[in-house]
């Protein structure tokens, strides 16, 4: 049984949660995500599940580390998570939706104790020749709250039964496992050089919900790149 913690978001685009703890409950989160916790919060990091765990978090571009937060004290006290970049944080009851969920491998942010979190899906796809940074998923599972973050802004969509939405890679941030998913090569000599898009997509087909994003991390990663003027180099 996941803790039963309390929380509030804080924000608009720029979002935080803040959870507030009774005595000896516990919340876990990606290690550098905290912001500010009260005096009798402890803190502990660890693999999140094992050393293997750890490591397979590691080769898929994540932290080696899950951090966990624990208030050792006597009365309720709180601990505040912060988004990583402009956006909003989502909330997930996983009682309410199945005991699961699948999300991009960047989008997971903090979620009461008890909640399992490991890799679920990978695919690599053009690393050599078009420099494609893969597809890779995590499971989130339980019965808790499990908080979630998306950049820019968020768009959920309730698919119905064989209905297909094709996504941009980066877009999704996570679905109900109940949608199927695969990944599909656009193809094309002039998508690769003038399209301006990705050449892979993710075709989504229901039923169950998904969450997409207007901003995601690599793309605003690489519109600051291309603005920035070309460096100097010293003759």
């Amino acid at each position: 049984m996941a803790h039963e913690i309390d929380y509030k978001l804080i924000g608009d685009d720029m979002q935080l949660v803040e959870i507030t703890l009774d005595p000896q409950e516990t919340v876990r989160a990606e290690a550098g995500t905290m912001m500010y916790m009260d005096q009798s919060i402890q803190m502990e990091t660890g693999t999140g599940g094992g050393l293997m765990k750890g490591l397979k978090r590691m080769f898929t571009g994540e932290s080696f580390f899950i951090t966990s937060f624990t208030n050792m004290g006597r009365d309720r006290e709180v601990v505040g998570f912060a988004s990583p970049y402009p956006g909003k944080i989502v909330p997930l009851d996983l009682a309410a939706k199945g005991g699961e969920f699948i999300c991009q491998k960047d989008a997971f942010l903090c979620a009461a104790h008890g909640i399992e979190i490991e890799v679920t899906f990978t695919k690599r796809f053009g690393a050599g020749l078009f420099g494609g940074e893969g597809f890779i998923l995590q499971k989130l599972t339980g019965d808790g709250l499990a908080f979630i973050h998306a950049g820019g802004t968020i768009i959920e969509r309730e698919l119905k039964p064989g209905e297909t939405l094709k996504v941009d890679t980066g877009c999704v941030v996570g679905f109900s496992p109940s949608v199927n998913y695969d990944v599909q090569f656009i193809g094309g000599f002039k998508n690769a050089l003038f399209g301006g898009e990705g050449l892979f997509l993710v075709n989504l087909t229901g039923p169950g919900k998904v969450y997409l994003q207007s901003l995601p991390f690599s793309k605003l990663v690489d519109r600051i790149h291309r603005a920035l003027p070309p460096a100097r180099t010293n003759d």
